[in-house]
Parts: C-alpha cells; structure tokens; sequence
C-alpha cells in the first residue's frame, strides 16, 4: 500500500499544482510503477520548474510506454510536446524530427483525431519564422477549430490567441485584440492546462507591448503575476512575467526598479535555456540604461542582447545618436525603415527614424515616417502610439519651421503621456512645447514647460534629456551663441578638457572641439581662459 499512497499523493499534489511536491514525488517513484500519464505528469512538473532535461527524459518515457500500449493518440501527444520543448529550447533540428515521426504516427490513427489539431501548432511556428503569416493564420483557424470541435480548452485559447496576434501582423488591430480578449476568457476561468495557460497569457502581453496598448498589458501583467505567485516553485513564465512588469515599469518611468525586473528575467531565462529570451531582457535593460544616461553600460547590454540572439534596433540607432555617431546611426535606421515589416513591426521602429532622422538633420525625410505613424495610430486605436505619433508629427513640423502648426499635436500628445501615467515621454513632450514658444516669442510660457521637464527628467534620472532641457533654458546667450555652446562654455569656464566635456555631455571629442572653435571665433576670443572670462562677465556661470 506504501507505493499505491505515495502515487495518489504525487498524483494530487500534480492536481493542486503543488509542482515541487509533485515533482519530487514522483522522480523519488520508482518508474516501473508509473504509467504513461504519471510520465506526462512528471514531464509537466519538470518543465514548469524549470528542469528541462527531465521533462524531455520523462515524455520520452511516456511516448514509449504508449507506443507499446498500443495508444497511437497518447502516443502522438507525447511526440508533439518533446517537438515543442525542443524547439522552444533552440533544437530545431531534433524537434521537427518529433514532429515528422507525430505526423507519421497520425496516419495510423482513422479519421479526424483532436490530435492533428495539437500538431499543427509547431507547423504554425513554422511559417512564423519564415515570415509567412497568411499561412499561419490559416493553421491557427484550424487549430481553434479542432479545440471547438472536440471540445478542446487548450487548443481553442492557444488557437484564438495565434489568430489574434497573426491578425494584429496583418494591421487588422480591433479584431486581433478582440480574438485575444476571447482566448484569456478559458484562461480566466481555469479551464486551460497550466503550460497553455502560461502561452496564452505571454501572448496575449507580448501583443499589447507590440501595438503599445500599455492599459491592457498592465491589467494583464499583474494577473500573470497573480497567476504565478499562485504555484510555489514556478520557474516557467516568470522570466516572461519579469520583463512584461519591467517594461511596463519603464514606459511609466520607474527606471531602478525596471532595471531589478529585467536582471531577474535575464537569469530565469538563461537556467531555463531560452537564451533569445534572455537577449530580449537585455535589450529592454538597454532601454532604461541609454535613457539614464549610463552609456558604457548600454553598449554593452545592446551587445549582449546580440550574442543571445536579439536585434538590438533601433535602440542602438538611438545609443549611436547620443554618442555623436551621427553618421552610423542614420544609416542603421534608414536600412530599418527600408526593410520590408508588417504594421506592428513598423510601429516599433518608426518613432525612433523620425527622432534620429531630425537630430541629423534630415528634416523632409523625417516626414514620410511621421505621416506614415500617424496613419498606423489611427488604424490601431491605441492610446501610446497615438501620442508617439503626436510626438514625431509635431517634431517634424517644429523642424519645419511651424511652431504654431506643431503645438496641437504635442499638447495632445502630453496630455495622452499624463493620462498613461508615462513622466518621461510626457517630460519629452513638454521640452519640444517649450521650444515652440521660444521661437513665438512666448519666452515665459517656455521657462514654466522647459523647467516642468527639466525637473521631471531629474527625478527621473533621465540625465541627458535634462541636460537638454537645462540647456534650452538659456537661450537669450550673447555672441548668437546656441544654447549647447553655452552648455559647452559653461564647462570650459569651469576648467574640464573637451574629454571631460563630451563625457558630461554624451558628445563626441570632435563635436566639442567643433563647439569650442564656434565659441571662440563667436566671442572673438583665442584662448580658453579669455572665453571663460567672457563667461563670467556675461553671468552665463
């Protein structure tokens, strides 16, 4: 009776989701006491803690012992999950060819079978890589139509949710969001096995971060979370939940405990050997550091986000910029918007070409993709892209010269930011208002904007947007000197070399040079100490 009591335990802390007693109850077994759904059990326990060899020991356990039983269906299940784990564990090549024996085996099994629809999943991811959303879409419709016909939960919300984000590919936003708001309906009401109910909830997150619908990750993120502090020992997903609360945490500005999120997902990611995962949590760590100013070190994030597999664009794009290389940054971000993306995709690179296009100087070429936003925006209806198309419609037009014409778009832009509860896009907003009423004269109205962001960017910890702003502060500068020579002047004045200059001012050496030759030749002056005498003299200290 020792062995029979010990089984039923096993067998009912797997019921409660209890996945470390489960887990270790059922490894202590001896194996020739378990059945193939104790096997699948033990596979389901290991892979959610995070144990991935057992689990693909385990399934190849429970594959065998019904293979030898006789039961082809079970057997194709088990094939069909040692196809996915694999190949979510980067051994394409080993789980296609579970996928090609699964196959083989459904042509021993009569007539329709709810199992075809399970194997048509790694078919689906398939045609994901190669780019080939049509296709997939098909196969997520019958996917979703195998889990309605045979009264499937797990295939009919895996199959709604690759609908809904295929259809998002596709610029279709309303109706994917809605097919992926159905798919969370089986979630929600725990009728979905816990590995299917973890896909779907990342997918239905990854999705919203794609189109920027912030409101909706959010109240999704926090019941992944709730739905992962459930199960004690959880390793799966939590990785996953980390980044979707880190990037959340950094749109809203909470950038120390943002970067914790991501260093936590980082890990989880790597012991659970997703390393492409992992690239993408650097990638986000990237993010927060190039915003804080920490250059060095999100280079070095940006770069090993690449070794792990991730694109580190436009972000980088955007790191180059900041360091003065003006040059290697123009030409990453025109080869990004010339390459061929779906909609979504496209929405992700765009606001960073209109950025890097005006900083360079490419005002005209800078319109095409802020009109090209502004059309995304209005054909997803979500709230974030909507400002971020603000945000670059209004910026070309500043560029351009309007300053009247650009204001209605960047108010309603921070007035969208300040609704999201986003400070530092909201803060990047008000510095391009301040600008526009410096060029209409409102030069007021501009202190009260250019200092609201310049102290938000403080507390933040955004030190190169502050700098901006503190900068922009003090345009009324003698001599016709800009305001990033007055910056510049300022630190002459204060003894540091053009090396200590650029590293204050996230420049190059040469652009400071090139400033402080302007400055000198502006203030007719021939010798740095002359020119911080002009400094002091002119109270620009």
């Amino acid at each position: 009776m020792g062995i029979i009591d010990d089984l039923a335990r096993a067998r009912d802390a797997y019921e409660r989701r209890e996945w470390v007693a489960a887990y270790g109850a059922l490894s202590d077994l001896d194996p020739s006491c378990l059945a193939a759904a104790d096997f699948a059990r033990l596979a389901t326990a290991a892979y959610l803690l995070g144990q991935r060899n057992d689990c693909v020991q385990a399934l190849q356990r429970a594959y065998r012992v019904n293979l030898e039983a006789g039961e082809t269906p079970a057997a194709v299940r088990c094939a069909f999950w040692l196809a996915m784990v694999l190949i979510l564990g980067g051994e394409a090549a080993v789980g296609g060819g579970w996928v090609a024996r699964s196959q083989r085996l459904l042509e021993e099994v009569p007539g329709d079978a709810v199992e075809r629809g399970y194997v048509l999943i790694p078919m689906m991811f398939r045609d994901v890589a190669a780019g080939e959303f049509a296709a997939a879409h098909e196969r997520a419709v019958e996917i979703t139509g195998y889990g309605r016909r045979f009264h499937e939960p797990d295939l009919v919300a895996f199959g709604l949710s690759a609908e809904g984000r295929l259809l998002l590919y596709t610029g279709q936003v309303p109706q994917g969001v809605a097919l992926l708001d159905e798919a969370m309906v089986g979630v929600v009401a725990g009728e979905v096995s816990p590995i299917f109910a973890g896909v779907v909830y990342c997918t239905m997150i990854e999705a919203c971060q794609e189109i920027s619908d912030f409101g909706r990750a959010a109240e999704w993120t926090s019941a992944l979370t709730t739905w992962c502090e459930a199960q004690p020992g959880l390793v799966m997903f939590t990785g996953q939940c980390a980044v979707h609360r880190g990037q959340l945490m950094r749109v809203r500005g909470a950038f120390a405990r943002a970067l914790e999120e991501f260093d936590r997902a980082a890990q989880r990611y790597l012991s659970s050997g997703i390393p492409h995962a992992a690239g993408l949590a650097m990638c986000e760590r990237a993010e927060v550091l190039r915003i804080q100013g920490e250059l060095a070190a999100a280079d070095e994030a940006y770069q090993k986000a690449s070794a792990l597999g991730h694109d580190p664009q436009p972000g980088l794009a955007l790191l180059w910029l900041t360091r003065g290389r003006t040059h290697a940054a123009l030409a990453a971000i025109r080869r990004l918007v010339a390459e061929p993306r779906d909609p979504v995709h496209r929405s992700q690179v765009l606001p960073a070409a209109v950025h890097i296009l005006l900083a360079c100087g490419e005002t005209e070429e800078a319109a095409g993709p802020a009109a090209e936003l502004s059309d995304l925006a209005e054909r997803f209806g979500c709230a974030a892209l909507q400002a971020m198309a603000g945000h670059a419609r209004g910026s070309v037009l500043l560029a351009q010269g309007d300053a009247a014409a650009a204001l209605p778009p960047l108010r309603a832009a921070a007035a969208q930011w300040a609704g999201l509860g986003c400070r530092y896009e909201m803060a990047r907003c008000r510095v391009l208002i301040g600008k526009a009423y410096q060029w209409l004269g409102d030069l007021d109205s501009a202190s009260t904007e250019l200092t609201g962001a310049r102290r938000a960017f403080a507390e933040l910890g955004a030190r190169p947007a502050e700098q901006e702003a503190s900068g922009l502060l003090r345009p009324d500068a003698p001599c016709g000197l800009t305001a990033r020579e007055v910056e510049v002047l300022r630190l002459v004045a204060s003894g540091r070399s053009n090396a200590e200059i650029a590293t204050e001012l996230f420049l190059s050496e040469r652009t400071v040079a090139r400033h402080v030759s302007n400055i000198l030749t502006k203030v007719e002056v021939s010798s740095r100490t002359a020119a911080a005498a002009f400094a002091y003299e002119h109270h620009l200290l």
